[in-house]
């Protein structure tokens, strides 16, 4: 399994910078409608950092020089905050999450969003990138659009970066993604051998086909970016997925209760993957200082999944129109 994995990163780990500008855009040319490409991004209570990634994507990726992406779509879940403000007066299209499909009231969670989403893009390549990145890279967009553009055989493209841990004034270097180092990696590496490669397989940054997109279940929560992985190679195989090195993530970084909470839930994902129907107890407890003692604060671990889009007949219906 390992060779199979060296002989993976050798044929499907890039750089950004392995695919100029110039070629993408020759290479979108060519492909016609199937290369047109969606970005969206998943937003709650971003107002501080959604606007300067949506002006970094416009100004680079959508002039008439560089018009590598065609639509810009910030779904935000209900912000308290500016976020829709900010983002619309930077110039992106924002949908709030409850307005698409109706019909189906919405759960919390960003892989709720992210699968809503599919609704109301049209690109056949459809990017996805968290809103809170600060001094953002549009090479988070390009780098990852790329192969999709210049390689028909690949389906999905993650981005990998140093993801350095900022906090209280230090910064850790390799601190950050500790539920990936906790939780998600070795969860891969014992289960789903093949994926071990991804350097980020919890990142937020990834592009697909929407063939592909509109075949998988979504986890509605934490979960949806190893749920999306595990299930791509089943339906895919391991070389039609790749990953492309774009430099650093900066972003805001979780305390560790909500870090907990997120590992519960992409554990819970793991195992309705291995074992379909056996989740004993889908609720995590933790503690709290309150006076003299602890109290104990119980949190659902999200376990609803929404069916792959091909199968609702909203989907099915705008995209035959």
């Amino acid at each position: 399994m390992l060779d199979e994995v060296e002989r993976w990163l050798a044929r499907r780990s890039w750089s950004a910078d392995d695919r100029p500008l110039e070629q993408l855009l020759a290479a979108k040319r060519a492909a016609g409608a199937a290369g047109t490409v969606s970005v969206v991004l998943p937003a709650l209570d971003e107002e501080a950092t959604v606007g300067p990634i949506v002006e970094a994507i416009r100004g680079t990726l959508m002039t008439p020089q560089t018009p590598l992406v065609d639509e810009l779509v910030v779904v935000d879940s209900g912000s308290t905050d500016a976020t829709a403000k900010v983002a619309a007066a930077a110039g992106a299209r924002v949908v709030a999450r409850d307005t698409i499909l109706p019909r189906l009231p919405a759960l919390p969670g960003k892989g709720e969003v992210l699968w809503r989403s599919l609704l109301v893009t049209g690109g056949e390549i459809v990017c996805f990138v968290d809103a809170d990145l600060r001094d953002f890279d549009p090479r988070f967009v390009s780098g990852i659009v790329g192969p999709l553009l210049t390689d028909p055989a690949v389906q999905l493209v993650k981005a990998m970066y140093d993801r350095p841990l900022e906090t209280g004034g230090a910064v850790v270097p390799a601190g950050g993604g500790r539920v990936t180092e906790l939780v998600a990696r070795p969860l891969l590496n014992l289960h789903w051998p093949r994926l071990a490669g991804f350097v980020q397989p919890l990142g937020g940054e990834y592009a697909a086909r929407r063939s592909l997109l509109e075949r998988l279940p979504f986890p509605v929560g934490y979960g949806v970016e190893l749920g999306l992985l595990i299930d791509a190679l089943g339906l895919v195989g391991l070389d039609a997925l790749a990953q492309v090195d774009v430099g650093v993530r900066h972003h805001r970084h979780q305390d560790g209760q909500a870090l907990g909470r997120m590992a519960a839930a992409i554990y819970r994902t793991a195992q309705l993957r291995l074992s379909r129907g056996h989740l004993v107890r889908p609720r995590l407890t933790q503690f709290a200082r309150a006076g003299e003692g602890f109290v104990p604060r119980t949190y659902p671990v999200d376990t609803e999944e929404r069916p792959p889009m091909r199968t609702v007949p909203e989907y099915v219906e705008r995209r035959a129109a």
